[in-house]
């Protein structure tokens, strides 16, 4: 199933005091060159090929994650339990290189050089019958929790930016296109997405308004095209 702008609220204490309630998502890594915990990489259930490679670079006088694919698939997964009405999104990224062959309308392209998600926790009754069962089944064959619904921002080699689709494996997960091609390739790209509106444009037969998020996940993949992709991250805040 599983193919900082930081948020601040202050608040005032009896004696005047103001404290910084702490962001939503922890930073990949204050220090080293490893993503720190909650940040964690997760596979598909029994994965025996190859793990995405993430790490934390300094690359353009930003410390950033590096996000190498070589013929592998990952995710690196933050959990957090959000209950709001609507959220958004905001990060920048640096795309380096492409996987040039990818087409995400099919399983035998459906690889990403960088993916921003958002797991959702949707009722199961409100899922069609034949994705429930789909679930239940993944959901018993891995150790880790299966999101009920998943967006996934992509930067894509050739759909056009704004495209939206199904996962090929799985309607489970679907895509939006933020980017498209080489044209701003190694260049340091901002991005802001509402969260809620993306949401009930791609599962709102399902749905009317925004479920509890349950975890943020950057990723990539590209182990059905047999190629190498590289993308760097950098500023992922998640706020209400």
């Amino acid at each position: 199933m599983l193919r900082s702008l930081v948020l601040v609220v202050f608040a005032v204490l009896p004696f005047g005091t103001v404290r910084a309630e702490p962001p939503l998502l922890q930073p990949f890594a204050a220090e080293g060159d490893v993503p720190m915990p909650p940040w964690h990489v997760v596979g598909l259930p029994q994965q025996t090929k190859p793990f995405t490679h993430f790490s934390i670079v300094e690359i353009d006088g930003k410390r950033a994650l590096r996000v190498e694919a070589i013929e592998s698939y990952g995710n690196l997964v933050h959990p957090l339990q959000f209950t709001g009405t609507g959220a958004h999104l905001a990060w920048q990224w640096r795309m380096e290189r492409l996987v040039e062959n990818s087409d995400l309308r099919q399983k035998s392209g459906d690889d990403t050089p960088l993916k921003v998600c958002v797991f959702f926790d949707l009722p199961v009754e409100d899922i069609p019958f034949g994705d429930r069962q789909l679930l239940r089944f993944a959901r018993a064959k891995s150790s880790d929790p299966v999101p009920s619904a998943t967006v996934c921002y992509v930067w894509d080699a050739h759909l056009a930016a704004g495209t939206m689709l199904d996962n090929a494996f799985t309607r489970r997960v679907r895509y939006v296109v933020v980017r498209s091609g080489a044209e701003r390739l190694n260049q340091w790209v901002p991005e802001r997405r509402d969260v809620a509106a993306d949401f009930i444009k791609l599962f709102g037969a399902e749905s009317d308004h925004m479920p509890p998020i349950v975890a943020v996940a950057v990723g990539a993949d590209s182990d059905n095209t047999h190629t190498r992709s590289l993308a760097y991250l950098t500023g992922l805040v998640l706020e209400p």
